[in-house]
């Protein structure tokens, strides 16, 4: 908790007010939001408190309306705007006059100039969100124009057929990549001639899960292969995640479950890779109508999915905290609004200052080690029309903002995205580690596979879009993987014009290149339902759409007994392998967190999941799960989800709960157990300095706010004192109050806990031993 230099950017927030001492949430950097006439200042101020300043801005819609009317080149441009089949634009939000646009030659050139102020005021990165082309979009004139240079033919309507809407997705995709690529290159090449500073480019990003289900095309993996894009955020959060989906038959919201997925993709997008992912979240959301009771309770749900996933230890921890600490919703009564509970404010403030320790060397899974991975690729987002079916207009347009209420039967199965959660959900409701791959990576990155023992793949509602990664796939089943295909070949989108059904050789879907590049039948009917050995692997076939397992009871318990078969079968034939050759596996995972091969093939159903990432115990227990029993934990822990950080012998983790724990009884790497150090806290901590006579140490944060710390102390201090600072004569710092504050020492845990509030420039708290 203490000395983290501001430099290694682990936590970060996005604002678009001018600095604020209610929001001063003492993270490493700002992300100073939109790139308006005062954006020079706000940077200035953001700046003189010590953070690292970055930019962020949207590339897809913003104010723009000077260029819109012609005001930057003489020429309007509202024939840029996305627009909808009937010719209505495609407004953001609730706006009027704010399009998402088509991004044009033209358009990034714009973008280019009203970003370089930017840099001439010293931003170290700048970050361009949300490149979002909406599905039912691509008639716009244009789009239109951009058809005929891309394709060479003309354009069609996306609403004609499947291959035009295929084909419209693709372009969208490019269009934005080619639109971010000379955005940045033009800019980090200015940076470096006019400054000779380098400057980073980051993209913050739905995942491709929730761009998929809110139909909206973006550019996703494809950014991997732009190098002057240095990562991504990872846009993930209560209103994308509580998105409903369907589960055994029923459609409920499962906010957990939705953003274990989410994480899960946007981790094994970077996986292997140089490029940096920072894990959003969102202590409310975008919907103003909610309480502050469900935000809280989503926004727990949200954070525990994410630290299930600890190859990402950076954080955006929270957009807007200006909406946070100063807005208002709705009461819980029903009378008026009411400001954010005291209480919610000193948890999200020990949270988000946790979380810049996340970065772990030793990690441990409880439960199942064994890790499946579900392929998804970006093409997932080019096939979200139904041909024939009416889909199009602000009134079936889902953003989360719950501004409109979907109720046409078709728009609400097509918002469901059953294909995904039927492969994905009956597992891990189940406790089976689901990790969600990106199916495109597999070409990009020799080895990107080999941590896997268990592969889910369907065709019916995503493609592969070379078909080379068949032969990568083929090869990593014959050393040993267990690959089960579920489809039946019923999607029409298996007749779009791609290289399957292309040149000489044509085949009825990419399933029948794939069966043949392992050495099965093409023929769908001729390959019969079960297990067939390729090489040391295997391949299963289940002979279903997979948002029919969606459905029932009956077909999810189908799907797991095919995983469970295929692991079984893996596990069998790698035993006696293994027995033959006198090879020994360990049968714990080590500190990596990496199971052995007996545990990657191992799978004892559960209703929770449970992770150390060094002192920090991480759990979750679902309910519709395998029973409603609780998870309890034993030793000596700080919950760090409680205002007043207490000290706990037993937690108790209910169906439908959470749990972040400090375990007082770690000794592992990066641990106090002896000694002392500060344990958890509101704030960020600064000098921390300790000798015979005591500690003392700089606490910084909002104000005024309510702040605790819990430290390690040996023994009942002697005194404890506040001295709350403000900036003096000379810029020097000086005294404002001295006070005694409250503390309490916990004898059985030999830690203390005191209360404090943080001044201007933060607080010097002094203990005496």
């Amino acid at each position: 908790m203490t000395g983290r230099a501001r430099a290694e950017e682990r936590t970060g927030f996005q604002e678009g007010s001018s600095y604020g001492a209610s929001y001063d949430l003492q993270a490493d950097f700002v992300m100073v939001y939109g790139i308006g006439e005062t954006m020079p200042q706000r940077i200035r101020e953001w700046a003189a408190r010590g953070y690292r300043v970055h930019l962020m801005t949207g590339v897809s819609w913003g104010g723009y309306q000077d260029y819109l009317n012609g005001k930057t080149d003489g020429r309007p441009h509202w024939d840029e705007a996305q627009k909808y089949q009937d010719g209505e634009m495609i407004i953001h939000g609730t706006s009027v006059d704010i399009p998402y646009m088509v991004p044009t030659i033209s358009y990034a050139d714009f973008l280019v100039e009203r970003i370089r102020p930017a840099v001439d005021a010293g931003v170290e990165a700048i970050h361009l969100e949300e490149p979002e082309f909406w599905v039912e979009g691509g008639y716009s004139e244009a789009f239109q124009r951009e058809w005929q240079n891309y394709y060479n033919e003309p354009w069609q309507a996306p609403h004609s057929s499947e291959d035009a809407q295929y084909r419209a997705s693709k372009l969208k995709a490019y269009l934005y990549t080619r639109c971010l690529d000379r955005i940045c290159s033009a800019l980090k090449e200015y940076s470096l001639v006019r400054y000779n500073r380098p400057l980073r480019f980051f993209v913050p990003t739905h995942s491709l899960i929730n761009y998929t289900q809110w139909r909206i095309v973006s550019p996703e993996s494809r950014l991997l292969d732009v190098p002057t894009i240095d990562g991504y955020i990872a846009q993930i959060w209560t209103g994308t995640s509580r998105t409903a989906n369907v589960y055994e038959g029923k459609r409920a919201e499962r906010t957990f479950e939705t953003a274990f997925l989410e994480y899960g993709i946007m981790q094994e997008l970077v996986r292997g890779t140089h490029r940096r992912m920072w894990f959003l979240h969102d202590p409310i959301e975008d919907d103003p109508t909610r309480t502050w009771a469900d935000y809280r309770e989503n926004y727990v749900k949200t954070l525990i999915a994410s630290l299930l996933h600890p190859a990402v230890s950076r954080y955006e921890v929270a957009p807007w905290p200006r909406r946070i600490f100063k807005g208002s919703y709705p009461s819980a009564d029903g009378n008026g609004k009411e400001g954010i509970p005291a209480e919610y404010a000193t948890i999200l403030l020990n949270v988000m200052h946790t979380l810049g320790n996340m970065e772990q060397e030793e990690v441990r899974v409880f439960g199942n080690a064994a890790v499946t991975g579900v392929l998804l690729a970006d093409s997932a987002m080019f096939q979200r029309k139904r041909i024939g079916t009416e889909s199009s207009g602000f009134m079936m347009k889902y953003d989360g903002t719950n501004e409109v209420k979907l109720t046409e039967e078709s728009a609400v199965e097509l918002l469901n995205f059953s294909a995904f959660y039927g492969l994905t959900l009956p597992l891990v409701k189940h406790g089976l580690p689901v990790r969600p791959v990106q199916l495109d990576n597999v070409r990009r990155f020799p080895g990107y596979l080999d941590d896997y023992r268990v592969l889910v793949l369907s065709y019916e509602f995503m493609k592969p879009e070379s078909p080379d990664l068949h032969g990568v796939l083929a090869q990593w089943v014959r050393e040993g993987g267990a690959l089960l295909y579920v489809g039946d070949d019923s999607d029409p989108y298996h007749g779009v014009r791609e290289w399957w059904n292309q040149g000489r050789r044509h085949y009825v879907s990419p399933r029948a290149h794939l069966f043949e590049s392992l050495g099965l039948p093409c023929e769908a009917e001729a390959n019969v339902e079960g297990i067939t050995w390729v090489g040391a692997g295997l391949v299963s076939y289940l002979s279903m759409r997979p948002d029919r397992i969606a459905e029932s009871e009956e077909a999810a318990m189908r799907f797991r007994t095919a995983v469970r078969e295929a692991m079984e079968a893996l596990g069998s034939m790698q035993g006696m392998a293994d027995t033959a050759h006198s090879t020994q596996h360990e049968v714990s995972g080590g500190s990596s967190g990496e199971p052995s091969l007996p545990d990657a093939l191992s799978w004892e159903p559960a209703n929770f999941f449970h992770l150390r990432r060094g002192p920090y115990v991480i759990a979750s227990v679902m309910n519709e799960s395998i029973s409603e029993t609780p998870l309890e934990l034993e030793g000596l822990f700080v919950d760090l989800l409680e205002a007043d950080l207490p000290v706990k012998e037993r937690a108790t983790v209910e169906p439908g709960r959470q749990a972040l724990l400090y375990d007082l009884a770690y000794t592992g790497p990066g641990s106090l157990s002896s000694g002392s150090g500060v344990i958890a806290a509101s704030s960020r901590i600064e000098d921390f300095r300790e000798d015979e006579r005591g500690m003392t140490f700089t606490a910084k944060g909002p104000r005024p706010l309510q702040a605790v710390a819990r430290i390690r102390c040996d023994s009942s201090p002697v005194a404890v004192s506040a001295e709350e600072l403000d900036l003096g004569q000379g810029d020097g710092l000086a005294t404002a109050s001295t006070v005694s504050p409250q503390f309490e020492w916990d004898a059985k845990s030999r830690t203390l806990l005191i209360h404090y509030e943080h001044g201007d420039e933060g607080t010097r708290i002094t203990v005496k031993k």
